[in-house]
């Protein structure tokens, strides 16, 4: 069952928690309890509280190359464009190094450059998505100001036919417009109660051209990702599971002064040069889980550390987080309380160099910054009656923080969450979420630590979101309609990258995301079909967003996915995604441009309309094979992602995305 994202009103509600576990501690421990389906827990009820899942059919019928492949469609999250070093994810226009992100639960740090990605993941073994919008429960995690994103892979237990106990699959990939070439390779089995997986995957492709047939310099794939999962089931159900992750990013990027920009394609005034740059992460974690069912005890325990790194030409950072979590579900003869404490201790550390314009020194400068974090939690979901459903939840956490000149600041906050879905009708349903998260403390950018001045921290305080959510679904047969408001405010967003000729890490931000979420959708026995439609009014120190607020967000506004997919027959399968973003006219601001002068600086957002569609053929006769052919860009349209760094920017030159392009994939399984 998919996990439950939610929260609360009051903070009465840790209290109640505490009273409902004891209640069925009170029960005979040797018993099981038979519960009927928590309905907030439903994929449709999360969907109302801004929960998306990214399933693994989804998966499957968008074949995914890169990190915006993966959430097409899906209107409530977008993403930058360019390659894979580039790409970030936005939740309702928030940044995701404003939202708690986990791959396998394992907590990752955001990335150590602007120009650059947070997390950079290949999509070849995703099994599904989680994305919290807004409301984040109290079991997702410390510091999910704007909700969290957590990615899961698959094991062998998802791969292996039933049956069988060694397997595989070889999947290789061309495409006209960029002389692109993908191949993936994975190998896993079990022995006794012994699983293991191996994945490697290799993308390369020259620069990719735009819908006018231009050459978008420094987009060229240069990608390799290993994957390996080694799990142990002991004879009491325990599982014991070691998963390694490596992916890494090595193209030749557009760069200026110094500084590479994979994710602009240049910036005005300035030559554009090429550089080798480098993008990096590694993940390894080490997860228990007890998987006793029905008891009283069923812990998991995890243990994870990760690390990215990225160079930049003439600065480079690294992002390191230790991470561990111990948590156990408490079964109730009504629901479940999840409760357990988590820690984290992250550390982002850099050097830069810069040339002096007067004398022409090279002056180099760095440093570290840390912030660790402690935090209790319990999260209740539960029945209450046939026509009531509720999870509310809280956790505290206590955080130190350690500036690059040794400044040190520590505080404690409380998040408390709650959330209701109510059976208004049998085919009308209410559902409404309240939350506040304690954010603590950001860490800075490491590539940048110091930079143009030594940062001072005189003033630091911790950050507070506040979330609200409130829908109605409809459901008739195969047909459902669903629509929501939401918003989220974050306070005190300390500035992670201080502005130019600045030095203060102690300035705060206001930021705001508020809007509708709309969907309406078909599903049948042979396909589906889903219109989704969000819109998004974001704001930055009560201005509309830009295309450099750089670690916080991106203006949005109208954004409309179409998905679908049918089955032919056994043999065929045909589909697509269609993406389409109105006008933005809210975006249009004015300042100062050069040379004393005041002209726009943030132009409004142009619209654009891009499909993508697929055909999947399985013969009957070699039923372990698939040929799929993609035509991305159908109608090879020239536009930028609404997402995109610099989108609308005065100074910057966003980048197209890649015009018409025909992709055949095969993919064999033995």
């Amino acid at each position: 069952m998919r996990k439950s994202k939610s929260f609360l009103v009051g903070g009465l509600f840790a209290s109640v928690s505490t009273l409902s576990v004891s209640a069925g501690w009170a029960q005979d421990e040797e018993s099981d309890f038979l519960l009927d389906e928590i309905r907030i827990n439903s994929s449709e009820s999360q969907d109302l509280l801004g929960n998306t899942q990214v399933t693994e059919e989804d998966l499957e019928d968008r074949a995914p190359t890169s990190m915006a492949d993966v959430f097409r469609g899906k209107s409530q999250v977008s993403t930058a464009g360019g390659a894979a070093i580039a790409q970030k994810v936005f939740v309702q226009g928030i940044e995701e190094s404003l939202l708690s992100v986990t791959i396998d639960g394992a907590r990752q740090n955001k990335g150590a450059f602007h120009h650059a990605g947070n997390v950079l993941l290949d999509p070849a073994l995703l099994k599904q998505v989680d994305v919290s919008a807004g409301l984040a429960p109290a079991d997702s995690g410390p510091g999910g100001l704007g909700g969290a994103i957590a990615y899961e892979t698959k094991d062998a237990d998802d791969l292996l036919a039933p049956g069988d106990n060694f397997g595989g699959f070889a999947s290789v990939s061309i495409s006209d417009n960029d002389d692109d070439y993908r191949g993936t390779l994975a190998l896993y089995g079990r022995q006794h109660r012994l699983e293991y997986m191996l994945s490697s995957t290799r993308h390369t492709s020259d620069d990719y051209a735009d819908g006018d047939g231009n050459i978008v310099e420094g987009t060229g794939a240069e990608l390799e990702s290993y994957l390996g999962k080694l799990a142990y089931t002991f004879e009491n159900n325990g599982r014991l599971e070691f998963s390694a992750s490596h992916t890494e990013d090595t193209g030749v990027r557009s760069a200026q002064r110094g500084f590479i920009r994979p994710d602009f394609g240049g910036i005005v005034g300035l030559p554009n040069q090429e550089f080798q740059a480098k993008a990096q992460r590694k993940s390894y974690s080490l997860t228990y889980s007890a998987n006793r069912e029905g008891e009283v005890f069923s812990p998991e325990v995890q243990l994870a550390w990760n690390e990215q790194f990225t160079d930049a030409g003439d600065g480079e950072g690294t992002n390191i987080s230790l991470s561990g979590a111990i948590k156990n579900d408490f079964q109730l003869e009504n629901g479940v309380v999840t409760a357990g404490l988590d820690f984290f201790d992250d550390e982002a550390k850099g050097s830069n160099q810069r040339t002096d314009r007067s004398t022409g020194d090279i002056i180099v400068n760095g440093g570290r910054e840390t912030v660790s974090n402690i935090g209790v939690f319990a999260q209740a979901r539960q029945n209450f009656g046939s026509r009531l459903s509720a999870s509310y939840g809280a956790r505290v956490d206590s955080q130190s923080f350690k500036g690059v000149d040794g400044s040190r600041f520590s505080a404690t906050g409380v998040s408390a969450n709650g959330a209701l879905d109510y059976l208004l009708t049998d085919s009308l349903t209410f559902t409404a979420g309240l939350a506040t998260t304690w954010g603590g403390y950001q860490l800075g950018e490491a590539a940048l630590i110091n930079f143009s001045h030594p940062w001072t921290y005189d003033g630091m305080v911790p950050s507070r979101s506040y979330s609200g959510r409130v829908g109605l679904r409809y459901e008739l047969g195969d047909w459902d309609v669903r629509g929501a408001l939401f918003r989220t405010d974050i306070k005190d967003l300390a500035s992670v990258l201080p502005v130019p000729g600045g030095s203060s890490r102690a300035e705060i931000h206001e930021v705001e995301t508020s809007g509708l979420d709309f969907s309406a959708g078909y599903t049948g026995a042979n396909g589906y079909v889903r219109l989704n439609y969000t819109y998004a009014d974001v704001k930055v120190d009560d201005s509309s967003a830009g295309g450099i607020d750089f670690y916080i967000g991106r203006p949005v506004g109208h954004l409309i996915g179409i998905e679908t997919a049918w089955d032919i027959d056994d043999q065929f399968r045909l589909g697509g995604v269609a993406e389409i973003a109105l006008k933005n006219n809210d975006t249009q601001t004015l300042g100062p441009v050069g040379g004393g002068n005041t002209g726009v600086v943030q132009e409004n957002l142009p619209s654009y309309s891009v499909v993508n569609v697929f055909s999947e053929y399985r013969p009957r006769n070699l039923d372990n094979l698939v040929l799929r052919l993609d035509i991305r860009n159908l109608f090879d349209e020239t536009y930028v992602r609404r997402s995109a760094d610099g989108n609308g920017y005065y100074r910057a030159v966003a980048l197209n995305e890649p015009g018409r392009t025909f992709a055949l994939t095969a993919r064999v399984e033995f």
